[in-house]
């Protein structure tokens, strides 16, 4: 009996939370089907689709680190959106061809919703990363009018990224470092304005190097949020909860994403609202 399946790929992949959320949810909606996680390295991601693209099962798959950009020459055609973040996370296939989605922006700008349908008299946004995933947030802040200041181990990166996202915008580069030690710059009056911290880099995650950012860099009424999902609570969080910032952890844009990637897949609406706090305890458990 054939059996309708998603995946998820990358290395490493055994952290991957993202079959306990479609599971969850295929159980819900009654949908016979399944979702599996795969550990892919770089040297067999041309097999894995030559393979994938013969088997009539196959939905797709997700896409996590470090190959969310290596897969863009494997595939047919891209979306608009991934086309100009220039990061994939996501594959499905329609019809004969294989095509590729960035449900990354989307999903990471979810819980943010209510707070950018306010009205602000300046937004800016302080991210700390340069890779896949930070190409994904880097386009979607743009989008909604955010000043961003990129910090990368390689300013150089960091520039020719915010450059090539948007060539238009009045954004700032700095080294990651430039943030670990304190600062004493005297913060304007921030009422009215929306300040973001966002680590959007695997540093803080389990078996990563540490993040190092100090909280007098973070002006007042900033809100906090890290991608990381391993640890959910990571010493970025934990130190930014206990200065008395408000914080979204990695799960929020795990299941933002994961959503519209379900969608696509499984041709199916997720049960969201009040589900996810039943997911969460799952994913927790």
């Amino acid at each position: 009996m054939s059996l309708a399946y998603a995946e998820v790929i990358g290395d490493p992949i055994a952290q991957s939370k993202s079959p306990v959320i479609h599971g969850f949810w295929l159980e819900k909606l009654g949908i016979t089907g399944d979702y599996r996680r795969v550990h892919m390295k770089a040297d067999g991601l041309a097999d894995y689709f030559a393979s994938r693209r013969d088997d009539p099962d196959w939905r797709g798959c997700n896409v996590t680190m470090p190959h969310k950009q290596a897969v863009i020459p494997l595939i047919d055609r891209l979306d608009p959106l991934a086309a100009r973040i220039g990061a994939v996370n996501t594959v499905v296939r329609e019809g004969g061809a294989l095509v590729g989605y960035n449900t990354d922006a989307p999903g990471f700008l979810e819980p943010l919703r209510p707070l950018l349908g306010q009205t602000h008299y300046f937004r800016m946004a302080r991210v700390l990363g340069t890779g896949g995933a930070a190409r994904a947030i880097v386009a979607a802040l743009a989008a909604e009018g955010m000043v961003i200041v990129l910090a990368g181990r390689d300013v150089g990166k960091a520039r020719a990224l915010l450059e090539e996202l948007d060539p238009k915008g009045d954004h700032h580069v700095a080294p990651l470092d430039h943030f670990a030690d304190a600062t004493d710059f005297p913060f304007d009056d921030r009422e009215g304005c929306l300040d973001l911290v966002v680590n959007a880099s695997s540093l803080g995650m389990t078996g990563q190097g540490a993040l190092c950012f100090d909280m007098s860099h973070a002006p007042p009424g900033s809100v906090f949020y890290d991608i990381v999902t391993s640890p959910l609570e990571t010493d970025f969080l934990k130190a930014a909860k206990g200065a008395g910032f408000r914080t979204f952890d990695g799960l929020s844009m795990l299941i933002g994403q994961a959503d519209h990637a379900f969608r696509k897949f499984f041709g199916a609406m997720p049960p969201r609202g009040a589900a996810d706090v039943a997911l969460r305890e799952r994913m927790l458990g």
